[in-house]
């Protein structure tokens, strides 16, 4: 089933999601919304606050649906290491049609469960580990317009009242 994407600034995308303690039914039928979503949205990730559900949970596809081997779900994730930096244009779902160049660490180790429960540890780089970085700021309640200048960041909330004035956001 797609699920409906929260724009901001809907107050569920700026809090902290709660760890998942039960990994059940509901949690994988959770994480299939999500990736039906991400890909009729176009999109490569969505974290679970996103769908207006406050968990720790998300998923990334790269390939957008081409490649089922690419498909990743993390469940309680964080970074347990950064090295290098890269500077590169981000979106997000929650922000359509905003696109800006955002700082992030090259390279990162994440540690996270799947949907069994188990503990694993990835390492990504390039698109991966901005991919990985973004949608787990999502779960600490991090947006990536608060990662961008000050300049840029005024520029994209004053686009956003705007639209929201004209009734298109």
């Amino acid at each position: 089933m797609i699920l409906k994407i929260v724009k901001y600034p809907e107050p569920v995308l700026q809090q902290p999601g709660e760890p998942v303690t039960e990994f059940n039914d509901e949690l994988r039928k959770l994480v299939a919304d999500m990736f039906e979503t991400t890909y009729a949205s176009q999109g490569i990730g969505l974290a679970a606050p996103q769908v207006g559900v406050s968990k720790r949970v998300t998923v990334i596809d790269l390939s957008m649906g081409k490649d089922p081997a690419q498909k990743l779900v993390l469940i309680n994730p964080e970074i347990i290491l950064r090295e290098g930096r890269q500077y590169e244009e981000e979106g997000c779902l929650s922000f359509p049609e905003i696109r800006e160049k955002v700082p992030r660490a090259a390279t990162v180790r994440i540690r996270a469960q799947n949907l069994e429960e188990k503990w694993f540890e990835m390492d990504g780089d390039e698109l991966l580990a901005r991919a990985f970085q973004h949608e787990i700021d999502h779960l600490d309640g991090m947006l990536f317009i608060f990662r961008m200048s000050a300049l840029k960041r005024d520029m994209v909330l004053r686009h956003i009242r705007k639209m929201q004035r004209e009734g298109t956001w």
